[in-house]
């Protein structure tokens, strides 16, 4: 089984809070699993309703009137007894019977069970709801496996791990041992990527071919999502979909319109572009004006790159052979793309929002974060010339942006030069947000 890190998220909520927790993210990342297994390992009674698996449920359930309706309505559906504050009930394929959703706030009110609930496309789904219960319900994202999760599932120890952590933080050189076969389970990672049925196929076969045959059916899968869930806009979000490899593939690495029809404006793709956003297949990265914090106010609506979500579904939308490619580190492969949505991927999952800089006088930086309350420039060189990076050296040297270091990812090991900072790619692994802490501000009311 595939450890993930949201495993231990799950354990810590529940026993900090009585809130129901909403789990989002992508179709196959593995929501459904972790949530099964974490139910029926910390609770005395587990009970599953899939409102897909279960059309039935949808009907028993809609027109409930209150708490004690509803779970009267859930008795006749549960398969297992619902034992008073010793049962978590999971609601999946939420999407479907998005009223429970509003719902819960009054199952939670009640008190007598905990409630999880998930599904597919709810970022698109449930973006109507009528009423969001606030203080009731959480809401966390899950992903496809990052490069940790997916070196752990490989065999890679935690001493390593945490060896390769303090490398990042203390800004030293990794052991060139174990730098060389971090390249080699990166370059794994480019192929396999991190959807689980991929990551599990690979464990179990070591079979590429299976890899891809179940990358391959993601891939389709999510076009049929596009088929169900937006009849209307269907043929321009397929489009779009299968036009980002190409476009990666670009010099600028910018989706430019024309190539999906040159006599269409922006507005009219627009929300097809925010679909597949939604729908957390694809990752737009949006250009901003000027590197400086708050970088939101800066950003071009309508200038971006448009990443995969999962680094091992592009690499099988290429040419077929290339996995082995990859693997051998050929020289004829331009690994720019692929490393660019590796880090993409990295940085959505770990909770930054992705920008990119771009300015005709100063050039361009692969991505722009922020980080400790200031902008940290990040550029990804796959090639030996990764010193060569003129646009950062103009961002780095312009006073007003008062940009005090910068990273720059690459297949080779740690360096420094100023306030630049080279490092081997897999340790975007660790480059994580800040967590914030208790905020106390006590104001004196004194003399009024």
């Amino acid at each position: 089984m595939l450890k993930r890190k949201i495993d231990n998220y799950l354990a810590n909520y529940f026993n900090r809070t009585k809130k129901a927790l909403l789990v989002t993210g992508a179709r196959q990342t593995g929501k459904s699993f972790s949530i099964r297994h974490f139910g029926e390992t910390h609770f005395d009674s587990f009970i599953e309703i899939n409102f897909i698996e279960n059309p039935d449920a949808v009907g028993t359930m809609r027109g409930a009137k209150d708490s004690r309706d509803i779970l009267l309505r859930l008795s006749l559906l549960a398969n297992r007894p619902l034992l008073k504050g010793k049962t978590l009930i999971f609601f999946d394929e939420v999407q479907e019977y998005p009223e429970i959703v509003t719902a819960i706030k009054f199952l939670v009110d009640e008190g007598s069970y905990r409630y999880i609930m998930s599904g597919s496309l709810l970022g698109v789904e449930l973006n109507d709801l009528r009423s969001e219960p606030v203080g009731y319900l959480d809401i966390v994202e899950m992903f496809p496996l990052d490069l940790e999760e997916f070196v752990r599932a490989l065999g890679v120890g935690e001493a390593v791990i945490n060896n390769l952590r303090e490398a990042f933080v203390k800004l030293q050189p990794v052991d060139e041992f174990v730098h060389t076969k971090m390249m080699e389970l990166f370059r794994l990672y480019l192929v396999v990527g991190g959807m689980p049925a991929a990551v599990q196929k690979y464990v179990d076969t070591h079979n590429l071919k299976d890899v891809m045959d179940e990358q391959l059916a993601i891939v389709r899968l999510y076009k049929r999502d596009i088929t169900k869930y937006d009849k209307d806009r269907k043929l321009y979000i397929e489009e779009i979909f299968d036009l980002i490899p190409s476009e990666l593939n670009a010099k600028n690495k910018r989706f430019i319109l024309k190539n999906l029809n040159e006599n269409l404006k922006f507005s009219r793709y627009e929300n097809s572009f925010i679909w597949l956003k939604d729908a957390g297949v694809a990752l737009p990265v949006f250009n901003v004006e000027e590197p400086v914090v708050p970088l939101k106010l800066s950003r071009s609506r309508n200038l971006f790159k448009l990443f995969q979500n999962d680094i091992g579904l592009l690499a099988c939308q290429y040419a077929e052979g290339i996995q082995l490619r990859i693997i051998n580190d050929e020289k004829s492969i331009n690994f720019g793309s692929i490393y660019e949505n590796v880090v993409a991927q990295e940085l959505h999952a770990h909770g930054f929002e992705l920008y990119y800089f771009n300015s005709k006088k100063q050039g361009e930086l692969d991505f722009i974060i922020e980080k400790n309350g200031t902008t940290l420039p990040i550029e990804v060189k796959s090639g030996k010339d990764y010193q060569r990076h003129n646009a950062l050296t103009n961002v780095m040297n312009n006073a007003g942006y008062d940009i005090k270091e910068a990273f720059v990812f690459t297949g080779d090991n740690m360096r420094q030069d100023g306030g630049v900072y080279y490092l081997p790619i897999y340790l975007v692994g660790f480059l994580q947000r800040e967590a914030i802490g208790d905020i106390h501000y006590n104001i004196s009311l004194e003399g009024l």
